[in-house]
C-alpha cells in the first residue's frame, strides 16, 4: 500500500511520561485520515513527530517515505501544516504575510491564493495579531493550502471555531483534495465524521484501530434484545459486546463486529426464544464514547 504516512514502534517519552507506547500507523495516500482520541491520547505528540517538531523516543516515523528526522526544506515544501496554536507573525499583514511566503514554496500558486482570500474573505491590510482565531485559522490554512501541497496536516483546526468558521474551513481544504492526503486530529467527531475516509482511534498511546469510515461504522451496532418474560443478563458477555446492561424490559448491548447472521445466531444462544432484537446504526461520537469507556474500565 501506498502510504503518505508510516509509523512503527514509535515511542516518545518526557521524563517519566510516557505518551506513545509503539505506535504502529499507515495513513494511505490520497486519504482523509481522521486521528481520534481522549485527551492526553498522544495526538498532537505524534504530530509533532511527524513534522520533526519532536524527536520520537525510539521506533521510526516516515513521512512522503521520507524519515520525519531528516525531511527536508524540499520535503516540508510539500507538507502543509496547520494546528490550533498557529504562531504567526502578529506584526505582518495579511498580505504582506502570504507574499512573504510565497518566495519560499516553488509550487505557490498566486492565483489560488488569491481565490483563497476571497473565499475566507482575509482582509489583506490587517495585521494578523488583530484577527479573530477564526480568522487567523483561515490566514494559516490558505497559506497552506497555495503551494498545493501533497500533503496537508492538520492539528485540532476546529477547537474553538463556531459552526459556521468550522464549515468555511472544511470547504477551504475538501475541493482541493482530489490529489492530496489530508492527516486529521479532532475532538469535532461529528465534522470529522462528514468527511473522513478513514479513522485512527489513539487510546494510551497505541492505535486501538485504523480502518475506513465505512468499515468501522459497519461493525458497529447497538443492539435491543427484548424477552417475553424479565430479562436475565448472561453469565459472561462476549469480548466483542460491549456496554452490556439489562433493564426491566430489555437487554441492550454494543456489537463490534456486527454480522446480520453471526449476532443472531449469538443472541438466539444466549438468550433462548428472544421475542425481538432491534438493531441500530451508530454514530461515530457513540463509537468513540463506547471505545473510551471500554478502554477506561479496563484500566
Amino acid at each position: 500500500m501506498n502510504c503518505a504516512i508510516r509509523t512503527h514502534g514509535l515511542r516518545k517519552r518526557f521524563r517519566r511520561t510516557r505518551v506513545l507506547e509503539g505506535l504502529d500507523m499507515e495513513v494511505p495516500a490520497g486519504s482523509i485520515y481522521g486521528l481520534v482520541g481522549t485527551n492526553g491520547a498522544g495526538k498532537t505528540t505524534t504530530i509533532k513527530i511527524l513534522m520533526n517538531i519532536f524527536p520520537p523516543t525510539g521506533g521510526r516515523s516516515e513521512v512522503l517515505e521520507v524519515d520525519s528526522r531528516r525531511l527536508s526544506p524540499g520535503e516540508f515544501a510539500r507538507i502543509g501544516y496547520v494546528s490550533e496554536n498557529q504562531e504567526m507573525p502578529g506584526w505582518m499583514t495579511v498580505g504582506y504575510f502570504l507574499d512573504y511566503l510565497s518566495h519560499f514554496y516553488p509550487t505557490w500558486d498566486g492565483a489560488l491564493a488569491g481565490e483563497l482570500v476571497r473565499q475566507f474573505q482575509l482582509p489583506l491590510d490587517r495585521k494578523l495579531r488583530h484577527l479573530s482565531h477564526g480568522m487567523r485559522m483561515k490566514a494559516a490554512l490558505a497559506s497552506s493550502l497555495a503551494y498545493r501541497p501533497k500533503l496537508i496536516v492538520l492539528d485540532e483546526p476546529f477547537t474553538g471555531l463556531d459552526a459556521l468558521v468550522r464549515d468555511e474551513l472544511i470547504e477551504g481544504f475538501l475541493p482541493r483534495a482530489e490529489n492530496t492526503t489530508i492527516f486529521i486530529s479532532s475532538h469535532d467527531l461529528t465534522e470529522i465524521e462528514s468527511f473522513a475516509s478513514h479513522i485512527g482511534y489513539l487510546d494510551r498511546g497505541r492505535l486501538q484501530f485504523s480502518e475506513e469510515l465505512e468499515t468501522l461504522s459497519g461493525r458497529f451496532r447497538e443492539v435491543v434484545v427484548t424477552l417475553d418474560g424479565a430479562p436475565q443478563p448472561p453469565r459472561e458477555w462476549p469480548a466483542n459486546w460491549l456496554e452490556g446492561e439489562t433493564g426491566a424490559a430489555a437487554t441492550r448491548f454494543i456489537e463490534t463486529r456486527f454480522d446480520q447472521e453471526r449476532t443472531a445466531a449469538d443472541v438466539a444462544r444466549i438468550f433462548p426464544g428472544f421475542r425481538n432484537m432491534a438493531v441500530n446504526a451508530m454514530p461515530l461520537r457513540s463509537i468513540f464514547v463506547t471505545m473510551a469507556k471500554a478502554s477506561r474500565r479496563a484500566g
